[in-house]
């Protein structure tokens, strides 16, 4: 079948109307709108796009599950942003209670190693692909810090659209961005760019999409 293709006037209630009146295919270009952004915040979060694959994966076939108790007062990226969020915070727990289960293990044979696991932190297994001075720099600054960076600077969420997203005060997003500016500064210069940062291929786009499409029984 030939893709769907979407205007980019079209607003995102407009395309989740059709979904809901019997038009499924509808989500494959409403996802395409949507995967570069939650990419990056994924990414933000896990720092491993693997992982991030795997959780928009899931973010999206609880959106479309869901689809019909959406409030279409709100915005659709605003929702499911959040539902991103939670599938990444879900997944960072896992990833803990694994990592505790493994260093248990080594510790019972292997005492000496321990040390070694604790040591490695996630910021220094990026994705060559991935390997920008920027994206370098905000693996050092604290997730809650680099989250609302990434939110506001590369995603160009407002003020109010990011307390929004991660049930925050604004004066709060305010002070956390600053942070994250002041973590960065003397780490990087004023370098870069939107698509540079946490980028997102059409490769990995189209494996995202037809995973869940198929995931879904939507043909494509």
């Amino acid at each position: 079948m030939d893709p769907i293709r979407i205007l980019p006037t079209e607003d995102d209630n407009a395309i989740i109307n059709k979904i809901l009146a019997g038009d499924k295919r509808q989500f494959e270009p409403l996802m395409r709108r949507h995967n570069p952004s939650l990419f990056r915040l994924g990414m933000s979060m896990l720092n491993n796009d693997a992982d991030v694959e795997d959780v928009m994966q899931t973010t999206y076939i609880n959106a479309y599950q869901h689809l019909a108790s959406f409030r279409q007062e709100a915005a659709f990226s605003t929702w499911i942003k959040r539902i991103m969020i939670n599938e990444c915070n879900q997944h960072l727990k896992k990833r803990k209670r694994l990592v505790n289960e493994d260093i248990s293990v080594l510790a019972d044979h292997h005492p000496a190693g321990v040390a070694a696991i604790r040591e490695n932190p996630v910021a220094k297994v990026i994705d060559k692909e991935l390997g920008t001075a920027l994206e370098k720099a905000l693996l050092h600054v604290p997730e809650k810090y680099r989250l609302v960076f990434v939110m506001r600077e590369i995603e160009q969420l407002s003020n109010a659209e990011i307390s929004k997203v991660l049930n925050i005060s604004p004066v709060n997003a305010k002070v956390r961005l600053l942070r994250a500016k002041l973590i960065l500064r003397g780490k990087i210069s004023e370098y870069y760019k939107n698509d540079l940062v946490f980028s997102f291929h059409l490769v990995r786009c189209d494996r995202i999409i037809f995973k869940v499409l198929d995931e879904l029984g939507i043909p494509h």
